[in-house]
């Protein structure tokens, strides 16, 4: 494992090395990049580079927005609004790079440049957003939209550039766009430190199992990850249990040992809370009151209501119903089975009540008795080569490209995979594929997708550079990795945004990709988790690790029959977060508020059971510190779209069924932003989405 204090944003597999003794004045991040399909050479970039490249990179969008609003002409769709899409093209370059090392492969120096640039950049974004000439041409515009003779996609360009400037406070007396500008600023660094303090936290403590009494009830294969933990952690011969969400849940799924579970829980759910200084609650007390303020200027009763005005929602009342309609139905499941749970506890001589810590343990026995399933026997099952084969077939499949995999192109770190895009037909390129799924100190826990290059045809025919980022346990050096049901449906949740990305076919890189409405960017990523469970999929890629043989009818059997099972925790403990994240952006009471309070007076309210967490609380809940506050609900309205979406491949008796993937293909996943999220939807569906979906996938009917 590559240690987080390298001198490169990535170990020095790809590129050419820069002397800089010979070229002193070379700063890879603003050269021409030669590199296969002009991929970032992450051998030749340094976390110094990126100060000098930041500034010069301000420094000349600045002038090109100096330009545009400066410009004596009349303001045409061509001068202004391509304009500005063409502006800032070094600046996305070197940002794309820069967030994407620190979120995958950091160390103390990225950190550093991070909590310096932050600030710098929302600055940046804030005097662009709320430059007044600027904004007067683009209101000329809009209010001329309908005789300017825009097709289409040009024309919802022009709304959501002019909807972007007025959210941002463009209309707004300049003493209010002053102080919305250093609202953002702060918000940046702030935003910058929880995010740093979470990740502080989980590189800070581990557990170490020594001896057989500590790995009592483990599997082999988390014994395995476990043992690659502690000679991660420079402790040979011994194994340890990490806060990567990979390694903790596993280990409170299959602990013999609840004292060990005990200690491992509350480390995990207590990050960002420890005291000191990568406590993040009067981080979250400030940006609380800072949004608040936000949306007041901006003329919106709370901060919800000011994010949910731009979604399919439009309401927090239309959020609240929706989860009206979730909650209940969750609650009671979630009851029904810890009644279940601590009647198997007391069953294997357990004289106690089943607390957050016991939940995963005796759900995993439950299942194994109700159904007979055996999740080590599952993994054994699901290798990750076989996995991500599963998803480039399901692709191939659905949407015509391949997948080959190429080992010249440069990678920022030696976990890291590359494969080229390409269509089936005619072999043209798509775009590059990087993946990177195992967990290290150097990287957040979680996964996502991100991409190093958007697509766009401003400039010719410019395709994307996609990567899929997870933090799976690493196994035993030399063998084949593998997979939990689980961690393999998140591979292909990330598999369905990374198709969001490289399948985009949109001119405006403002509309391209997975530039859509919060409430509509997990569709395509949660749509393509359906096929996972397919018996089509599963018997062709599902082969054992030792023998090769294929899945038995008998698992698969189980695994339907199990597909609901857990789902009152799963829906609580999602449900829980999403309640605490809107009635914290709804919150009233304009006095101080007091996190801890809070979060048990409002999960008191709502009936939390006392055996579930929380997915995410609030001290260490960075999907709302970043793209999704007032917006973690989008999950389950995304939810409620992919349901009912996979039911159009059942209905027309083939889940690769050609005529409807096109249509998929055509209005979902290749469209980005081009047109209203609704009328997306029902061009492929035929009609608006419909809840019943969601309930019966969920068990919940």
């Amino acid at each position: 494992m590559a240690k987080s204090g390298a001198k490169t944003g990535g170990k020095k597999t790809g590129g050419t090395k820069t002397t800089e003794a010979r070229k002193p004045a070379t700063n890879p991040l603003l050269a021409t990049w030669r590199t296969p399909f002009k991929a970032p050479p992450f051998a030749s970039i340094a976390p110094h580079h990126f100060p000098p490249a930041f500034k010069a990179a301000l420094k000349a969008h600045r002038d090109e927005i100096a330009a545009i609003a400066g410009a004596t002409s009349k303001p045409s769709f061509a001068n202004t609004v391509v304009a500005l899409e063409k502006s800032g093209a070094l600046l996305n370059r070197v940002a794309d790079v820069f967030f994407n090392l620190t979120s995958a492969h950091t160390n103390a120096e990225l950190e550093a440049i991070q909590r310096d640039v932050a600030p710098l950049l929302a600055k940046h974004q804030s005097a662009v957003l709320l430059n007044r000439r600027l904004f007067l041409r683009i209101d000329d515009l809009h209010a001329r939209r309908e005789r300017l003779g825009l097709d289409a996609e040009a024309l919802r360009l022009l709304e959501r550039v002019h909807t972007n400037f007025v959210r941002a406070g463009a209309k707004l007396d300049a003493k209010s766009r002053k102080r919305i500008a250093e609202i953002n600023t702060e918000l940046a660094t702030l935003g910058t430190a929880f995010n740093q303090n979470v990740l502080a936290d989980e590189q800070a403590w581990h557990m170490i199992l020594d001896g057989e009494r500590d790995l009592a009830g483990l599997p082999d294969s988390v014994r395995a990850a476990a043992a690659q933990a502690a000679a991660d952690l420079g402790k040979p011969g011994l194994h340890a249990i990490t806060l990567a969400r990979s390694s903790v849940e596993p280990f409170l799924q299959f602990s013999a040992r609840r004292d060990l579970r005990e200690e491992a829980w509350k480390a995990w759910v207590r990050r960002g809370e420890l005291g000191g200084k990568t406590d993040n609650r009067k981080i979250i007390v400030r940006m609380i009151a800072l949004r608040r303020e936000l949306a007041g200027l901006l003329g919106y009763e709370n901060y919800a209501a000011y994010v949910l005005d731009d979604t399919m929602a439009k309401t927090p009342d239309t959020v609240r119903g929706l989860l009206d309609k979730v909650w209940p139905a969750g609650l009671k499941r979630a009851q029904a089975e810890r009644d279940a749970l601590e009647a198997r506890a007391r069953a294997d001589g357990g004289n106690f009540d089943i607390a957050a810590w016991d939940w995963r343990y005796y759900a995993e026995k439950e299942r194994k008795a109700r159904y007979d399933l055996d999740e080590a026997e599952v993994r054994s099952y699901l290798t990750l080569d076989n996995v991500l084969a599963a998803a480039f077939d399901t692709a191939g499949r659905l949407f015509g490209i391949k997948f080959e995999e190429r080992f010249d192109i440069p990678r920022y770190h030696d976990d890291v995979r590359t494969w080229e895009v390409t269509t089936k037909t005619g072999g043209k390129h798509v775009g590059l594929f990087l993946a990177d799924y195992f967990a290290r100190p150097s990287k957040r826990s979680g996964a996502w997708m991100s991409s190093y290059r958007t697509q766009h045809k401003l400039k010719g025919e410019v395709r994307p550079i996609v990567v899929n980022v997870m933090s799976v346990a690493r196994g035993a050096p030399g063998e084949p990795m593998l997979l939990s049901f689980d961690d393999a449906r998140t591979l292909f949740h990330e598999m369905g945004h990374g198709l969001h990305g490289l399948l985009s076919d949109v001119t405006y890189p403002s509309l391209a990709m997975t530039n859509v409405l919060h409430d509509f960017v997990e569709l395509p990523s949660q749509l393509y988790e359906h096929w996972l469970s397919r018996p089509e999929v599963l018997k062709r890629f599902a082969t054992h690790v030792k023998t090769g043989k294929p899945i038995p009818d008998r698992i698969l059997k189980q695994l339907a029959a199990a597909r609901t099972f857990n789902q009152g925790f799963q829906t609580v403990e999602y449900t829980a977060s999403t309640l605490l994240d809107l009635e914290l952006h709804t919150r009233e009471d304009a006095g101080e508020l007091d996190v801890d309070a809070f979060e048990r007076d409002v999960l008191a309210r709502i009936g939390m059971p006392a055996e579930i967490t929380p997915r995410h609380r609030i001290p260490h809940f960075q999907h709302i510190i970043g793209g999704y506050a007032a917006g973690y609900y989008s999950y389950l309205w995304s939810e409620v779209m992919d349901a009912d979406a996979f039911a159009a491949f059942e209905e027309a008796g083939d889940v690769f069924d050609r005529k409807t993937a096109n249509k998929l293909k055509t209005h979902i996943y290749s469209a980005g932003d081009r047109r209203d999220a609704l009328d997306a939807y029902v061009a492929f569906r035929g009609r608006p989405p419909e809840i019943d979906g969601l309930l019966r996938k969920r068990g919940l009917a």
